[in-house]
C-alpha cells in the first residue's frame, strides 16, 4: 500500500467548520460564543449530548442556522447509549483529507462533505471512574471511549489543517490563536495541540490497559453477569 506523503501545505489555516464531541461540557458553551465572536460565518457539527449543550448558545448568539447535530449531517442516528455517533466516513474524510490532494478532493466532492479545520475532543473520564471504590468491570468496559479517540487521533495525525483541541484550558489560547491570525491557525500551533493529542490519547490507552487488567484477573464473572452458557 503506498502511503500519502505531502509535500505541500499551508501555515495560516482558516477556521470554518469545527467538529465538537466532548464528554466535559464545562465551558463549552462560553468557548462556542466566542468562537462565533471572532468568527461570525463558522458552522459548529456537535454530536448529541454537545449538540444539546450548545442550543442555548447558539440561540443566543443568533447562530442556530450555524449548529448543525452530527446524526443530521451523516443520515445516521446514534446507536442506543450513545455507542456509536461520529465514526462515520465523511466525517473522517472532512478530518484527514488534504487540500493539496486531487483525489482527495475529488472524495469530498462526490460525497458532499464538509472539511473540518477544527475539532474539540474530550473522553468519557475512564481514569476518575477506575479509582472510585466499589466500581466494576462492567462500569469500566462501558465508561472506553472508542469515538472519542478515533477522532482525536485522526485531527491530530492531520495537523498539516486540523487543530484538534482536547483539554478546556487550552480554550483561551485557541481564541487568542485565533484573534492574533484573523480566524486562522498556524501549523506550529496545530503541532503543538497534536503532540498534546497524542500524549492524551496515549494516557487514557494506558488507564484502559492498566485498569482492566487488574480488573480481569480479580473478576468474579458469575458476580457481574449472568452468565448464559450454551449447552
Amino acid at each position: 500500500m503506498a502511503l500519502n506523503r505531502v509535500l505541500r501545505s499551508d501555515d495560516l489555516v482558516p477556521c470554518r467548520n469545527a467538529l465538537i464531541s466532548v464528554a466535559d461540557k464545562e465551558g463549552i458553551s462560553e468557548l462556542a460564543a466566542s468562537l462565533w465572536g471572532i468568527l461570525p460565518e463558522l458552522t459548529v457539527y456537535a454530536s448529541g449530548g454537545t449538540y444539546r449543550a450548545l442550543q442555548e448558545s447558539a440561540e443566543a448568539e443568533g447562530k442556530t442556522h450555524q449548529l448543525k447535530e452530527v446524526a443530521e449531517y451523516t443520515g445516521q442516528p446514534e446507536m442506543q447509549g450513545g455507542l456509536v455517533k461520529t465514526l462515520d466516513f465523511r466525517i473522517y474524510l472532512g478530518i484527514l483529507s488534504e487540500r493539496y490532494n486531487p483525489d482527495h478532493q475529488a472524495d469530498v466532492a462526490a460525497q458532499k462533505a464538509t472539511v473540518f479545520d477544527l475539532t474539540i475532543c474530550n473522553f468519557y473520564p475512564f481514569e476518575d471512574l477506575a479509582g472510585t471504590e466499589g466500581t466494576t468491570v462492567e462500569d469500566l468496559r462501558t465508561h472506553i471511549d472508542i469515538g472519542g479517540p478515533a477522532m482525536l487521533r485522526s485531527s491530530a495525525k492531520n495537523f498539516l489543517r486540523v487543530a484538534a483541541v482536547c483539554d478546556p484550558e487550552d480554550y483561551p489560547t485557541l481564541l487568542t490563536e485565533l484573534r492574533d491570525h484573523n480566524g486562522s491557525t498556524t501549523l506550529s500551533f496545530r503541532a503543538d495541540l497534536a503532540a498534546k493529542a497524542f500524549r492524551y490519547t496515549s494516557r487514557y490507552e494506558n488507564a484502559i490497559a492498566g485498569a482492566m487488567g487488574s480488573y480481569i484477573r480479580q473478576t468474579d464473572w458469575n458476580s457481574v453477569y449472568n452468565l448464559e452458557r450454551s449447552s
